[in-house]
């Protein structure tokens, strides 16, 4: 696998890689890399002759009580797994390649409607922040595919919503959520989570399967979502919402809608954790 840092560097491998007709897949992550995101990296092998992998740790997606110094970063194993997940480059940009004016002073791409909601409503700005850094990764990748985790349900629409208005060609592909033993959606922050903790955070994938159960029985959105925020409060979780929506564009959805999509995100202790499960009617 090869590493390249600065912009051009990878600007002159894609063009290699065009010139030979190869399709390229790219899978942006922030590092800290686990199963989950090795999984990414699988899942876009299937789709192209070749994958580029990003790692950076974005500052613009970052709230002002939100430690942007403090998240994990792990580039010597982060390229040791992806070397071993069949990666075929990996860029690891600073943040003067990426924002050449500066993280304050970049150029912002905002995507209306679907970033005022749940996340978005909890972290002003933080969806600003995930679509000019992925702007600004398919400007330089190049790729044909890129593939996002679906845990990220919410910045998955955005996404693909950003893909479509700014014209990219590019496949977007949601790569299925990796869970551990207990249910849990793998994530860098159940690093911070101790026996207990994991344990009783799995009452989130508990109740996301409830949430699907109760809607195919048709009983009513706000009791499910009632009932899954007290499952929740049950197992030492702090929800920030349980909720229902629509799986297209997170609307609240019509009697007529089939599908939908359940959404949590809820504290255990200082942890913040978030999930999901589609459901069809």
């Amino acid at each position: 696998m090869e590493i390249v840092r600065r912009n051009n560097e990878l600007y002159a491998v894609v063009d290699v890689w065009q010139r030979a007709g190869k399709r390229i897949a790219l899978v942006p992550t922030m590092g800290n890399l686990h199963a989950g995101h090795h999984s990414l990296i699988t899942l876009a092998r299937e789709r192209a002759d070749v994958v580029i992998a990003s790692v950076f740790v974005n500052p613009t997606q970052f709230g002002p009580h939100e430690d942007f110094a403090r998240y994990p970063r792990t580039p010597d194993a982060d390229a040791a797994g992806l070397a071993a997940s069949g990666c075929d480059l990996l860029f690891l940009p600073g943040v003067e390649d990426l924002y050449p004016y500066g993280a304050d002073r970049s150029v912002r791409v905002s995507v209306p409607e679907l970033t005022g909601v749940l996340e978005g409503a909890i972290r002003p700005g933080h969806f600003d922040g995930v679509a000019t850094v992925v702007a600004k990764l398919f400007n330089l990748a190049r790729p044909h595919v890129a593939v996002f985790g679906q845990k990220d349900y919410q910045q998955l629409l955005v996404i693909r919503r950003l893909a479509r208005d700014l014209g990219y060609p590019i496949e977007i592909v949601a790569a299925p959520i990796v869970r551990e033993e207990n249910g849990l959606a793998m994530s860098s922050r159940n690093q911070y989570l101790d026996a207990d903790q994991r344990a009783r955070a799995s009452a989130i994938n508990v109740a996301l399967r409830a949430m699907d159960e109760h809607m195919r029985g048709a009983r009513p959105r706000q009791e499910v979502e009632a009932e899954a925020s007290r499952r929740l409060t049950e197992a030492g979780l702090q929800p920030d919402y349980a909720v229902i929506r629509r799986a297209a564009d997170l609307a609240e959805p019509s009697p007529d809608d089939r599908q939908l999509v359940a959404l949590i995100a809820a504290r255990m202790g200082q942890t913040r954790l978030i999930d999901n499960l589609l459901i069809d009617l």
